[in-house]
């Protein structure tokens, strides 16, 4: 069988409403089964018939149980290890912002870093966090802005 190779920066393909289904239907599934049981194993089965069953941790159920339920949702997921680290370059395109304005939020301190000899990298629970941070801000400014337009009667 000729492997599939796929370049990472590139967009799975869309699921259909069938294959949506099927992971709600599979959540579903997945997620009654541990409210109800304290059980870790799970029974694959297929068309020809019933495999052995494997042994699998809750949390790990769980997580399969929340990935079927976005992919149900249509919505793309990225899985990386909680060790990753990004480049400045990879957190200005996650953050949807220029590599400039990265440099100068950690040379500002409001990003932690690490130097591997002359590089920057930013561990991802430090994205994670500045990123909520920065998320908060913009809704506070947001709401701020919405509070002057009132108080200018500008309401709209």
């Amino acid at each position: 069988m000729p492997t599939l190779k796929r370049n990472p920066k590139e967009a799975p393909p869309a699921m259909s409403e069938h294959e949506m289904e099927l992971a709600r239907v599979a959540q579903r599934c997945i997620m009654e089964a541990l409210d109800h049981s304290r059980a870790v194993s799970i029974t694959l089965t297929t068309e020809t018939g019933l495999h052995p069953s494997i042994e699998v941790p809750p949390a790990a159920l769980k997580l399969i149980g929340q990935l079927l339920g976005a992919m149900s949702e249509g919505k793309t997921v990225v899985l990386m290890p909680d060790k990753q680290e990004f480049t400045t370059v990879e957190a200005a395109n996650y953050l949807n912002v220029s590599r400039p304005f990265v440099i100068k939020e950690i040379e500002e301190g409001r990003l932690k870093h690490r130097m591997v000899g002359t590089h920057r990298r930013i561990a991802v629970e430090d994205l994670l966090a500045y990123e909520r941070a920065m998320r908060e801000r913009q809704s506070a400014a947001l709401d701020r802005m919405a509070d002057n337009a009132r108080d200018l009667g500008l309401d709209y």
